[in-house]
């Protein structure tokens, strides 16, 4: 076991199955929650590495979800992955505007999620290790979630140039 412990948040149980099962083989503990309050609670009681999330969700959405991690203390650094079949760009936008770190439309390769889980965990884990932020006037940077603010409002930065404006900080 790798240790590191995934809450995926999907109401369609093949697609939440397939994307377990492939999780899984790759030695990662899967919990499933099924709608936006359960993965609210299971996430405020158990810690995880990552969230893949859904945006259509009964009970609430993903969005409203994502909201609600990143506005709490505890559960802000833990990174999250959209999975949805809202493709349009708004809906995209809105995804990583609200903190989310990657963003994957349906239909979707179980495959091509594993792998961007893996990406995902993997830039995090080597651009986190010390795990603080920092912060010059108006700029946050988050090393656990490798996201920057300015002025309170997220920026849309590349790894590189989140690496880069860690060194002109430093």
């Amino acid at each position: 076991m790798n240790g590191m412990r995934i809450l995926l948040v999907e109401d369609e149980r093949e697609a939440a199955h397939m994307l377990a099962k492939g999780l899984r083989e790759k030695s990662y503990a899967v919990d499933v929650a099924e709608d936006g309050p359960a993965a609210l609670e299971k996430a405020e009681i158990s810690p995880y590495d990552l969230v893949i999330l859904d945006i259509m969700l009964p009970g609430m959405t993903g969005l409203e979800v994502c909201r609600t991690m990143k506005s709490d203390p505890v559960l802000a650094s833990v990174p999250v992955l959209m999975l949805t079949a809202k493709s349009d760009v708004k809906d995209r936008v809105k995804g990583l505007e609200l903190g989310a770190e990657d963003y994957v439309t349906k239909p979707f390769s179980p495959k091509e999620v594993v792998l961007r889980v893996q990406a995902l965990l993997k830039r995090l884990r080597s651009g986190s290790a010390v795990g603080t932020t920092l912060e010059s006037g108006s700029i946050i940077l988050d090393k656990t979630t490798l996201s920057a603010k300015l002025d309170g409002k997220r920026l849309d930065l590349t790894t590189t140039e989140f690496k880069l404006l860690t060194a002109f900080l430093n």
